[in-house]
């Protein structure tokens, strides 16, 4: 061999290598939600509160947010894909969700063209896909429209920790996903455990949305783990007296059902929700509190620029009885919101909403029954006012 043709094979092996280390095309998404607004709330602060003027990230059409997420293309229609999404309080520059530095999503997975996609993470649960963009609530969106202390988290105020989740393509309009949540609790396989399903389906100008949810002790203490105290910090979400007597729950459940139809510029929106907090302990002679919940509302598009929207909800909560032989928790809501949103560009708008909300009845703590907007804490008295006026920037 003559030293011209080693340098040829050389020269030739040497471009080889770089392509045997290559990667196949791939694509990297950095995105982000901006959602200011200065709040109005009256009566807040428990019995001794007042009314109170502040700045707000995290609660209004969308929680402020960035995000990371990409694709890689494997081949054969399949892909890689991956999502890290972190929550973020403008006003003091920390992170939402407890502190979590991901806390509104975390996780990697594959999707398939044919079939959908699994991921492991940190995820939304199957009401955030399915019913919840259904809702009267979701139609107008904000603080101001969610339903009592998000007891059924139509708000999405809670994500899921440790989940394995399966999302199907569309199939003419039927869309259907599923997921479980490891609870990780040695000796105790099923502990903190949870699992959801949902399906939704569309036909012209119908939408159909439902999804059931169980969680095993949704409260744990242990700060990250269980769903009620899933956020880094383990703060629980039953901090308001709607729900706090029923912490001690072994079990908690969501069904849930939501529709739209669309009319023109008209879009008009219904949905039902069912929660139950079961096996209560000795406290409760183990017995079950209840929530029903019926939210109707109707939107209408004035041009491309402005919308505005309204809605009704009613929440009843189902009395349960004490081992003393009281009954608590038989307490209901009225809740009226208002929505007007006009856009300055495709990405910018300001937006104002307002909520009104009574309530009536006995507490879970057995005390007189107060206004609870969303999760912001309890009123000092049955009825209570939250407004927001708010610029929104996407990015």
């Amino acid at each position: 061999m003559t030293p011209n043709t080693k340098r040829s094979i050389l020269c030739c092996a040497a471009l080889a290598l770089p392509a045997t280390a290559s990667y196949a095309q791939s694509q990297v998404t950095l995105y982000g939600v901006i959602d200011e607004g200065i709040m109005y709330q009256s009566n807040s602060g428990g019995p001794s509160g007042g009314k109170r003027i502040f700045l707000e990230s995290l609660s209004g059409l969308m929680g402020s947010r960035w995000g990371l997420t990409g694709s890689e293309d494997l081949g054969g229609g399949l892909h890689a894909i991956f999502t890290l999404e972190s929550g973020v309080n403008l006003n003091n520059g920390t992170a939402a969700q407890g502190g979590a530095q991901f806390g509104r999503q975390a996780f990697v997975g594959l999707s398939s063209d044919r079939f959908g996609n699994v991921t492991f993470g940190r995820q939304y649960d199957m009401v955030f896909y399915f019913p919840a963009p259904l809702t009267g609530s979701n139609l107008l969106g904000g603080d101001y429209a969610t339903h009592p202390g998000d007891v059924d988290n139509a708000g999405n105020g809670l994500r899921v920790n440790n989940t394995v989740r399966y999302m199907s393509q569309s199939y003419h309009g039927l869309t259907f996903g599923g997921e479980y949540s490891a609870g990780g609790v040695a000796g105790n396989v099923t502990g903190n455990s949870g699992y959801s399903l949902g399906a939704a389906y569309a036909y012209g100008p119908l939408k159909l949305g439902a999804a059931f949810e169980y969680f095993k002790n949704p409260t744990s203490a242990t700060a990250g783990s269980g769903f009620f105290t899933g956020n880094a910090n383990g703060a629980t979400v039953l901090s308001q007296s709607l729900n706090k007597g029923y912490a001690s729950a072994q079990a908690w459940q969501v069904a849930m059902a939501a529709a739209n139809y669309t009319i023109g510029s008209m879009t008009l929106a219904a949905s039902f929700s069912n929660v139950q907090y079961a096996n209560l302990g000795p406290a409760f002679s183990n017995g079950m509190a209840r929530f029903n919940n019926y939210d109707v509302a109707a939107r209408y598009q004035f041009g491309p620029a402005l919308f505005v929207g309204v809605a009704y909800n009613y929440a009843i909560g189902k009395g349960v009885s004490t081992a003393e032989g009281t009954t608590v928790g038989n307490q209901h809501y009225h809740q009226v919101s208002f929505l007007a949103d006009y856009f300055l560009s495709k990405r910018t708008d300001a937006y104002l909403g307002v909520g009104w909300q009574r309530a009536s009845g006995t507490s879970s703590l057995g005390t007189p029954a107060v206004a609870d907007i969303d999760s912001l804490g309890d009123s000092s008295n049955n009825h209570q006012i939250l407004v927001r006026l708010a610029l929104r920037h996407k990015f």
